[in-house]
């Protein structure tokens, strides 16, 4: 699988997932910072990567339905502080594996992670 690594986090999540064996590129990487959040997933489309990102604009299933895209991680955390953000994630990794993440949507908490797509759209 392939990641997109939103500009919101820290550079440790992209290495989370390389050294979980995943290929990660951060929108850093490609200079795309402050590119418009359409335009974001039309570059996450046409890579085929799945985004990871604490924008929760990106949890909106209308706007972007999980069927329409390789999968969206959004990280709804309640402290944004750098060790925490990567403390929540590193808890999923195992999960990534297991899970599905094709064209779905996981909205990762501190204590769960909701999964949405294929038949409960």
């Amino acid at each position: 699988m392939q990641f997109k690594i939103d500009e919101n986090l820290p550079i440790e999540i992209a290495e989370l997932l390389i050294n979980a064996g995943y290929d990660a590129q951060t929108v850093n990487d490609q200079r795309l910072q402050g590119t418009k959040d359409s335009i974001l997933m039309d570059v996450c489309k046409s890579e085929n990567r799945i985004l990871v990102t604490l924008d929760t604009d990106f949890s909106d299933i209308r706007a972007y339905p999980p069927k329409e895209f390789s999968g969206i991680i959004v990280l709804r955390v309640r402290i944004q502080a750098k060790h925490h953000v990567i403390k929540v994630f590193s808890s999923i990794i195992q999960l990534i594996s297991r899970e599905p993440l094709i064209q779905h949507l996981w909205i990762v908490e501190e204590t769960k992670v909701r999964i949405r797509g294929g038949d409960d759209e």
